[in-house]
């Protein structure tokens, strides 16, 4: 959502036609970074929560108290195992199609010289998409991997806890809603309200 509002944005503020000035305007190119570093910080914070409480969560489920008995612990340890091995291969995921993206502009414009065309056009967007790829989003998986083992075993010696553990399920269980709300808030409320046709409809009448 926040590129959409770059893009937006940029179309109606910055003139991109060949006569205009070759040199960026900086209150218009600051607004630009201020529209994406809010996006991103919003994105962020649901990301943050939406993990921290998941965590909290599984750990508390986990308790002796809960169903299972001592036995219930193993649901808490397959949930660390299952973001590390995901993490991981998501991550390298992530840094290979990165870099092929980053790759393949590369190619297009120097090994086959095609700037210009649709190929060089579309190598472009995938670019666009690769760069955070390979250099924010796959990286930032390790802390979310040690954030996670970490408060979810801190909050994993309170849930054993002789004073906690009858308790400490139904807490999971809100800490687990709580989590489920921030999810949703990241991938559904931050999303463009619009729909395919109105976007298509608002072109076509531009053009």
């Amino acid at each position: 959502m926040g590129a959409n509002r770059a893009v937006a944005f940029i179309k109606d503020h910055i003139k991109l036609d060949p006569n205009a000035p070759k040199k960026a305007d900086t209150k218009s190119s600051v607004e630009v970074v201020k529209i994406c570093t809010q996006y991103a910080q919003k994105g962020m914070f649901n990301i943050f929560l939406a993990i921290f409480f998941f965590a909290l969560g599984f750990a508390c489920l986990a308790s002796p108290g809960s169903v299972g008995g001592a036995n219930a612990v193993s649901l808490f340890v397959s949930y660390l195992i299952s973001i590390a091995l995901f993490g991981l291969f998501q991550a390298v995921f992530m840094a290979n199609a990165g870099g092929s993206w980053d790759n393949s502009k590369k190619v297009v414009e120097v090994d086959l010289d095609l700037k210009g065309t649709d190929l060089h056009d579309a190598s472009v967007v995938g670019d666009t998409v690769g760069d955070p790829f390979k250099d924010t989003s796959s990286v930032s998986l390790n802390p979310i991997i040690k954030f996670t083992t970490l408060f979810g075993l801190l909050a994993m010696e309170m849930a054993i806890s002789e004073n906690f553990r009858e308790f400490a399920p139904w807490v999971g269980i809100i800490f687990v809603l709580v989590a489920i709300f921030f999810v949703w808030r990241s991938f559904y409320r931050m999303r463009i309200d619009d729909t395919i046709d109105n976007i298509i409809n608002a072109y076509n009448k531009k053009k």
